[in-house]
């Protein structure tokens, strides 16, 4: 019997607007289903492992601090990453994303981030309809306005659950 607790990650991240994401989303169930199930498309902005401890209020006194209201950014043409995965590549001025993250985060010492929307994540099983073919339809390039940070977690292999809306 295995008593071991499913692993918990919780993330920040910027889900794209219902208006953007309805031609998104029928991409993604096509290009890869499984990712489609398991999380909407979004921007990840800060990862597990840079949040460490970090508690909801802690973020949300940040978050007031932050000259940042509202963050655009811009895709391009969609691109292969390890193997199978696709994802859209920003292609704009990155620099309110970077500083977002640095408010967020408390410091300036953070990794490089490109900020990018996955459409297959190569940890899936590649779907039929996985192809770069595919994603090429989509036009690009576009620009999204992302206003809204949510703090979303998974507990194992389980889809992401939204904990908050932090603006």
């Amino acid at each position: 019997m295995n008593l071991t607790a499913p692993i918990v990650r919780r993330q920040l991240t910027l889900f794209v607007p219902d208006v953007v994401a309805v031609e998104l989303e029928a991409l993604r169930r096509v290009l890869d289903p499984v990712q489609s199930r398991l999380i909407a498309a979004h921007v990840t902005l800060c990862r597990e492992d840079e949040l460490g401890a970090c508690t909801e209020s802690e973020l949300r006194a940040r978050i007031a601090r932050c000259p940042i209201r509202a963050l655009q950014l811009q895709f391009g043409p969609a691109e292969v990453f390890y193997e199978h995965g696709i994802r859209l590549p920003s292609i704009g001025d990155e620099r309110d994303f970077h500083t977002l993250r640095q408010y967020l985060l408390g410091t300036e010492a953070i990794r490089l981030q490109s900020p990018h929307i996955t459409l297959a994540h190569p940890r899936n099983p590649k779907a039929p309809g996985n192809s770069l073919a595919t994603a090429t339809a989509l036009t690009t390039p576009f620009t999204i306005r992302f206003s809204t940070i949510s703090w979303i977690e998974q507990r194992g292999t389980a889809p992401w659950q939204l904990l908050s809306q932090l603006t």
